[in-house]
């Protein structure tokens, strides 16, 4: 929860751009960028997986500060391409798509991951060994804060089952199919190192069956502190394992590899709040809640996932505390929060929602015909509207009347 505003200037933003409003500190990208930077190897590439925030400006922010980008879909691929980055550095990992896109990807010269035995099969058919490809591989490692994203366990739609490594290798053979990069990614929220010892230990074992290898992809899945004492994952052991890691296996195969990370959450999550304000009180005989305007629609998390979110009052930083549920303005359940204790509130104030860069905007949507917010950039102090609130032309624009 790095983003503290000077509580004048959020309100000074509340009154210039309206509720809700989502705003993102670029400082934090920074930060947590160079924390990265500074602690792993040189032979570590991050790759910021813009699934997480995809707004175009803050694409062409991380392109300048030097990342590379991991993205999940061709139209992804197309907004990297649009933010500048050179397809050298933007990794394509797709899932569950038709080979169409796959090719689509291929075509670009960008890098290339399969997650199936059916698509890597028409790959190796099409192309054989004129291009090298990358395959994500489902470890069977149950790992991640919330079984909805932990994505290596047994039953997981992602990657090819290790089980499976056999017909891997029978298609290579078959078709001179180049493996250059193998990737593993068990999930987000992933607090220890455990899991990336587990997959350093798989690759060290599937190395000598791909002597095209170049590229080791742990994923990325760390851990992001949400409430006041917790912990996220510690970079620096992790960097370390990682140093110790590469010299026993450049050693042990005489050849050096780069090691690959796509983190999302922890780049942008702490650098964005949500403004919204209090739209009517009741003072209900079991609990006192709170209505906004915003809703699920906007933030998702906690009905989705269960997500914790800290919230503060910002017109009362003073007094006492008293328990509320806060909840939105959807047609819906949209409970943000129960009986949790803030500032005594009344109808009006401001709340804030911190970490909310990561996976909030990116899956809003209009239910209820309501707008998504605007978006704010902070550049050195300097804001910047990067996306308007929608009206009621943009929910209509790709509707065809025939009537």
């Amino acid at each position: 929860m790095d983003l503290r505003l000077n509580t004048n200037h959020t309100i000074h933003l509340v009154k210039k751009y309206g509720t809700p409003l989502f705003i993102y500190d670029t400082e934090v990208f920074k930060k947590q960028f160079n924390n990265l930077k500074n602690h792993f190897p040189t032979n570590a590439t991050i790759f910021y997986a813009c699934k997480a925030l995809s707004n175009l400006n803050i694409l062409i922010y991380f392109q300048q500060l030097g990342t590379n980008i991991d993205c999940s879909s061709i139209q992804e691929v197309e907004l990297a391409l649009k933010a500048g980055f050179n397809p050298e550095k933007i990794l394509y990992t797709s899932n569950s798509v038709h080979f169409e896109e796959i090719v689509a990807a291929t075509k670009k010269n960008v890098h290339v991951t399969i997650d199936s035995l059916s698509n890597l099969e028409k790959f190796a058919k099409k192309f054989q060994s004129s291009k090298s490809v990358g395959i994500r591989l489902r470890p069977n490692i149950l790992d991640g804060g919330n079984l909805k994203i932990s994505t290596g366990h047994n039953t997981s739609k992602f990657g090819i089952p290790i089980e499976q490594m056999n017909m891997v290798y029978a298609l290579c053979k078959k078709y001179k199919l180049q493996i250059e990069t193998l990737h593993i990614h068990t999930g987000s929220e992933i607090k220890d190192l455990k899991s990336y010892k587990k997959i350093a230990t798989i690759f060290e074992e599937l190395i000598p069956h791909f002597p095209h290898l170049k590229y080791l992809d742990f994923g990325g899945g760390f851990k992001v502190p949400y409430k006041e004492n917790e912990i996220g994952i510690d970079i620096p052991s992790l960097a370390n394992f990682i140093k110790n890691f590469s010299k026993k296996i450049n050693k042990k195969y005489q050849k050096s590899f780069q090691f690959w990370f796509e983190p999302g959450k922890y780049l942008v999550s702490a650098a964005g709040i949500l403004l919204s304000k209090v739209n009517v009180i009741k003072n209900n005989p079991e609990q006192i809640i709170l209505g906004l305007d915003t809703g699920l629609n906007h933030l998702i998390r906690p009905m989705y996932y269960g997500a914790y979110h800290k919230i503060e009052n910002l017109s009362n930083r003073k007094g006492k505390n008293i328990e509320y549920t806060i909840v939105g303005n959807i047609c819906e359940t949209d409970t943000f929060a129960e009986k949790r204790k803030l500032r005594i509130t009344k109808e009006d104030d401001i709340l804030v929602f911190y970490n909310a860069g990561a996976y909030c905007y990116e899956m809003s949507m209009n239910y209820n015909a309501r707008f998504k917010p605007p978006q704010i950039l902070l550049i050195d102090n300097k804001d910047y509207l990067i996306s308007k609130r929608s009206n009621l032309n943009s929910l209509i624009n790709n509707q065809i009347k025939i009537f």
